[in-house]
């Protein structure tokens, strides 16, 4: 007995230091965030919620997750820490600091689907330089494996992150059109162009960024000023050796074909584990000699590329900048031709084609939805199915896409990606008698009715009470006989979630009234049968109040009707909740 109770108090003990570690960790967690930007203006808008990937030169920049303190859509706050700097001499620590502010600076000029955008400017305090962006996830060189700057505990999608083949063929994409908007309408050369400078939004979308060292051209693009590589300065605000072409050092000269061949080596590193063809190790000596072995350079050196794309990547990395594809060429070869890629390369132009061809289009969707990884359908489609979630006549359409994504996804999945934004189609009332897109509204909880066991598996009791059940009351006062049916064929499946006020003052009353005003038979029967599987979750009150009255005052007497009364008498006398019904309630109203 002493033992136990010995036992007892070591548990009590264990059970405190656990808890007591655990509420440390989460306080840490938030100091933690407080303190990343001591100072800084951006934290008055934005409030840090986690801390996500790092990018830029030398991955200076953290990024955070953060939302935005006005509206509360989400963002993400970029914090270079100037304490990181401390391990070089001032001089080059206050160029470090230029070539950063530039780059945001330009960012902040720069307004392109495929460039970063940019919510809230630079701010800068005495211990950091921060800005807001839209929400994103991470960098590119992140998701290859590098992982310096980024904050601890690690993100567990960063760990044995692997880009999927068609992640890279429509990222590549994504960088061609952003490419081509840069070179032919900004006249601007990167300059910059590696995993660093590549940023993956929230929706998997990939991104321009680091302008740190981009350089203007000419009115008419065919001058840009020459910078030669400085070994005096940092490696990190030099262009990296890696993806720097090779005009650098045989011509003394650059333009945008040299962004081309960063692309080149890009894709390379995409499909070796982040390694690019030759690695300089930010040695210049190296660099020349990689220059001069691409002179020599056969695709049998391209063999870990997809076969067809060997020759294209082989043109991007020629020598020669004159014998270069440019972005928009590169863009069209057969590689990038697939089902899966133009599928996402649609969908993100989706808003310029009409509701005609936009509904054309989700009918055929399912069949890549099914060939598509998971990452991608959560990310990209799902994403851009909820744009339509504001146009009611594109719902009905677009609803059966998303449900197909529910199905294939775990609970964690639907519950992270997909129930947020079903709750908009949940919001959606009835319209007024007469406008253009009741029949549409009809059809969007006929879909929903049809689906209520996946969303019921699937979605948390409480969300079930708080977001379905207004839905299932929607469906009851529908003008459909079909919405109507349905809904009354779910609704017993979930009653142990519906608490007695809302079964007596929400769902009978509507069950009540349909069965009364419906000239439906079969509208009528399944009212009654509802019931009957309803009566052995109801107590003995409810059944006597409301029920019963029902089925004195039902105005049909057809056999099925009957037959479905006293089939709820019947489960009513023995029903172990309710206790039975009283004899004289049996007596006197039945």
């Amino acid at each position: 007995m002493e033992y136990l109770e010995k036992l007892k108090v070591y548990g009590d003990q264990v059970k405190n230091v656990v808890v007591k570690s655990m509420v440390d960790t989460a306080h840490g967690g938030q100091k933690m965030l407080k303190d990343v930007l001591p100072g800084n203006l951006v934290t008055r808008e934005y409030e840090l919620i986690r801390p996500l990937g790092s990018a830029g030169p030398g991955l200076l920049w953290r990024i955070y997750g953060a939302i935005k303190r006005s509206t509360r859509q989400e963002a993400a706050v970029f914090v270079l820490e100037k304490r990181l700097l401390d391990k070089y001499a001032k001089k080059d620590r206050d160029l470090i600091l230029d070539a950063m502010r530039k780059g945001v600076h330009q960012l902040a000029k720069i307004k392109h689907p495929r460039v970063l955008s940019l919510q809230h400017p630079l701010e800068e305090s005495r211990d950091s330089l921060a800005f807001a962006t839209e929400s994103c996830y991470g960098s590119l060189a992140n998701c290859l494996g590098f992982h310096d700057n980024i904050s601890q505990p690690m993100l567990k999608e960063f760990e044995d992150y692997k880009l999927f083949d068609v992640e890279i063929r429509y990222g590549i994409v994504q960088l061609c059109e952003g490419l081509t908007f840069l070179h032919n309408e900004v006249k601007l050369f990167h300059r910059n162009l590696c995993p660093e400078s590549i940023i993956i939004n929230s929706n998997g979308a990939w991104k321009l960024s680091g302008f740190e060292l981009c350089i203007q051209g000419s009115a008419d693009g065919t001058n840009y000023p020459f910078r030669e590589y400085d070994g005096n300065i940092p490696p990190i605000i030099n262009p990296p050796l890696d993806y720097m072409a090779p005009e650098y050092q045989t011509t003394k000269s650059y333009d945008t074909q040299s962004d081309m061949f960063a692309l080149g080596m890009i894709i390379y590193a995409l499909y070796n584990h982040g390694k690019t063809l030759y690695e300089c190790h930010d040695n210049y000596s190296t660099f020349i000699k990689m220059s001069d072995d691409l002179k020599a350079m056969n695709t049998t050196k391209l063999s870990i590329l997809p076969a067809e794309v060997r020759d294209h990547v082989k043109m991007l990395l020629s020598p020669k900048p004159e014998l270069r594809p440019d972005a928009g060429q590169f863009s069209k070869v057969p590689f990038f031709q697939d089902v899966g890629t133009k599928t996402l390369e649609y969908l993100d132009s989706l808003f310029q084609v009409d509701n005609i061809q936009r509904s054309m289009f989700y009918k055929s969707l399912p069949q890549v939805i099914d060939k598509l990884p998971m990452r991608v359908n959560l990310q990209r489609i799902a994403s851009a199915l909820e744009l339509e979630f504001i146009n009611p006549e594109m719902i009905p359409f677009v609803l059966p896409n998303m449900f197909l994504i529910a199905e294939k996804a775990s609970n964690e999945e639907y519950q992270g990606y997909i129930f947020p934004k079903l709750k908009q189609v949940f919001k959606i009332q009835k319209p007024p008698a007469g406008s253009g897109a009741s029949g549409c509204i009809m059809q969007t909880l006929l879909i929903l009715m049809r689906n209520m066991n996946l969303m019921l598996t699937k979605t948390p009791p409480e969300d079930i009470k708080q977001h379905i059940l207004p839905v299932v009351y929607n469906a009851l006062d529908a003008e459909s006989s079909q919405v109507q049916e349905l809904c009354l064929a779910i609704i017993p499946s979930f009653a142990h979630l519906i608490d007695l006020q809302a079964m007596k003052y929400c769902i009978l009353p509507r069950i009540k009234k349909i069965c009364f005003e419906t000239i439906t038979l079969s509208v009528r029967v399944n009212c009654l049968i509802c019931l009957g599987k309803l009566v052995e979750s109801l107590d003995k009150w409810i059944i006597i109040d409301e029920v019963i009255p029902l089925l004195q005052s039902i105005p049909s007497r057809e056999p099925a009707v009957l037959m479905a009364i006293l089939g709820i008498i019947k489960v009513a006398m023995s029903s172990t909740k309710s206790g039975g019904l009283p004899r004289e309630i049996l007596a006197t109203k039945v």
